[in-house]
């Protein structure tokens, strides 16, 4: 990467946690509500019946009732698990069965889930992303590398986020993956 590049993204990447953090606990609220409300309307989401979410963490869209929501209506829902540099996916069986993994993230337990042809929607979070279905996460590739996997290549990816995370432009590198759309609220 040049350092042109990833003095932009470092750039970028700091002033959206400064922003992030400024956010009241009602505006994530309301602004994740409604994101979520978009979301729940979307048609590829309202056909899906197998799902790649993700559980979220404090600074992203709170996605913990849907997911319960989700899997409480019979979807199967599948869950990301940091395995070393790598995404897993297993499949969400309730709050009971999750346990804190990588980066304080509540991941299930049990085996992967690895029939990626039956993954009908995939929800994916993102530190920002802009109108052209650019994603910057935070730095480590995860998703990037998930998603080049030849059996993902025609999964529809919806990024989900804050306003104030979707940007002009996301500066992007030639391995970065691109969503089909972004959601905010």
């Amino acid at each position: 990467m040049d350092l042109t590049l990833q003095s932009e993204k470092q750039a970028l990447r700091q002033r959206l946690r400064v922003a992030l953090k400024a956010m009241s606990q009602e505006q994530r609220s309301a602004e994740g509500g409604r994101a979520l409300e978009v979301l729940r309307v979307h048609p590829r989401f309202q056909r899906a019946q197998t799902l790649m979410l993700f559980h979220s963490l404090p600074d992203e869209v709170c996605t913990h009732a849907l997911v319960d929501q989700l899997a409480s209506e019979g979807r199967t829902v599948l869950l990301p698990v940091c395995q070393g540099d790598d995404l897993v996916l297993r499949r969400y069986e309730g709050q009971d069965l999750l346990s804190q993994g990588s980066f304080h993230i509540e991941e299930p337990q049990g085996a992967d889930f690895t029939d990626y042809q039956q993954i009908d929607l995939a929800v994916v979070p993102g530190v920002a992303f802009d109108k052209a279905g650019h994603r910057m996460g935070r730095g480590r590739g995860y998703y990037d590398r998930f998603f080049a996997h030849p059996a993902l290549c025609n999964v529809y990816k919806i990024g989900l986020c804050y306003p104030c995370q979707l940007v002009e432009h996301v500066p992007v590198e030639v391995h970065d993956q691109t969503m089909d759309c972004v959601v905010c609220g």
